[in-house]
């Protein structure tokens, strides 16, 4: 009698075990997430998994920034979990079973050197993306004087060197490719952002956190944005001026005053629906309680029906 009340009390305990789900707890997570690719998510990228970790303490994380080609070959080889990618990606990379999913947005911005000659009456006139398109693409606009100054010094363009979102971003403004930019190939943000800053005759583009300090909110490392003459009038009117703090130029990207592209999402990429159970709860803590810190570190939230439909793709 005995012997059936255990065998009825173990049958019990499984039925039990068997239809209760089998829930994770944050300490109970553990595992390691490998992570490559466009410096324009890296800093937003190391914010999470910071934050990530003090819940989810067995988790290791690893960023690597190297550019968002760089991001999209290593997932896509399957030597990293996450592709880091900040553009939009092509037919063939998704024929080889990139998964992509938006985690938030921001901007590509022309820039100058702060010490910029030129600096002041950009900021009354605004520059033509014609004129932008005479600079990066045909090569047609090659000294100052072609931009309305007194001046025959040079313009030092300068491009990315690595397989950029950025910089296919920026080419893609003008229905054009990475490799159609004209100037001095210079690798990374960091490195383009610290060409620019230390030439008065320089050019360039950047994503927003290299421009500006998301502390003050005002442009740092020495370089400041190039205002775009929008309605090409010839001058830069007062709605059309929004770079002198980076919540003006965030308003602008989330009302649509600056054009898309250069504004874009940005993107975690995959190899196929991500199935390891510590990269979905990683990407579905940034696409959930991870938003609350892509403004200050100078992000632009994705909409509330962007986010459903990203979180969707990891359920």
């Amino acid at each position: 009698m005995k012997t059936n009340r255990n065998l009825l009390l173990t049958l019990v305990v499984l039925i039990i075990a068997s239809i209760t789900p089998n829930k994770v707890s944050a300490q109970d997570l553990s595992g390691n997430i490998s992570i490559s690719g466009a410096f324009a998510l890296y800093p937003i990228t190391v914010k999470w998994a910071e934050e990530f970790k003090k819940t989810h303490p067995n988790v290791k994380i690893d960023i690597q920034a190297g550019g968002a080609g760089k991001g999209i070959t290593d997932v896509l080889s399957k030597v990293t979990d996450i592709g880091l990618v900040s553009r939009e990606l092509n037919a063939a990379e998704y024929k080889k079973g990139a998964y992509a999913i938006a985690v938030t947005k921001d901007a590509v911005i022309p820039t100058i050197s702060a010490t910029s000659p030129y600096r002041k009456v950009l900021y009354q006139r605004g520059v033509k993306k014609e004129a932008f398109n005479n600079i990066f693409i045909t090569g047609k606009y090659k000294t100052w004087n072609a931009l309305g100054f007194k001046s025959t010094a040079p313009i030092h363009v300068y491009t990315r060197s690595d397989a950029a979102g950025a910089a296919e971003t920026w080419a893609s403004y003008f229905g054009k490719k990475q490799e159609d930019l004209q100037g001095v190939a210079v690798f990374g943000d960091p490195g383009l952002a610290q060409a620019v800053q230390r030439d008065p005759s320089g050019l360039g583009f950047n994503n927003i956190v290299y421009i500006y300090d998301t502390k003050t909110n005002k442009p740092t490392n020495g370089i400041v944005a190039v205002p775009i003459d929008l309605n090409n009038n010839g001058k830069l009117d007062a709605d059309e001026n929004f770079y002198n703090n980076i919540d003006q130029l965030i308003a602008a990207i989330v009302s649509g005053k600056y054009p898309s592209p250069p504004a874009r999402d940005l993107y975690f990429v995959t190899t196929g629906k991500p199935n390891n159970a510590v990269v979905k709860a990683f990407i579905k803590y940034i696409l959930t309680d991870g938003q609350k810190f892509v403004t200050e570190a100078g992000y632009i939230k994705l909409s509330k029906e962007k986010l459903t439909k990203e979180l969707a793709k990891v359920k």
